[in-house]
């Protein structure tokens, strides 16, 4: 059938799993079986994967690297909010808090890390300054009341 729709198989990539049990990644999501902490009953749920949130990660580290340590800090919470929303809003359906808050606590960190002022110095920002001062976007607010976001 493939041949006839002429679309190609990657045979790297294309398996048979058994689900739910195992796990499947699709599009940078990973589909698979989670459990309620409290009950311990099983339920599936999307998230996305670990593979995305570090791509994310390396993303928002090669904005913050140490050679544009010399960029306004407006300029640099500007560049970064640019960078982000389009991956959250890809990535807003299913369990996404963690993938998040991992995101969120990167920010700062490169941030407090990487970043000086033109005097040579490191500059140390709460981060209530960075969210709430500075206006750096925070995807795990701005999603927060939405109904699928509950995980």
């Amino acid at each position: 059938m493939m041949e006839r729709l002429r679309l190609p198989v990657n045979a790297r990539k294309t398996r048979c799993v058994r689900g739910p049990e195992e796990p499947v990644e699709f599009r940078g999501y990973r589909v698979g079986r989670n459990y309620r902490p409290r009950t311990g009953e099983p339920y599936l749920v999307t998230r996305p994967s670990a593979g995305i949130v570090r791509s994310v990660c390396r993303r928002i580290s090669e904005l913050t690297q140490a050679r544009y340590g010399l960029l306004d800090e407006g300029e640099m919470v500007r560049r970064l909010n640019l960078a982000r929303p389009g991956w959250a809003n890809y990535f807003y359906l299913g369990q996404v808090s963690p993938a998040y808050r991992a995101i969120d606590m990167h920010v700062p960190q490169r941030l407090r890390r990487e970043h000086k002022v033109r005097t040579g110095t490191h500059v140390c920002y709460a981060d209530e300054h960075l969210w709430n001062e500075m206006g750096l976007a925070r995807p795990s607010v701005r999603t927060r009341s939405l109904a699928w976001e509950k995980g």
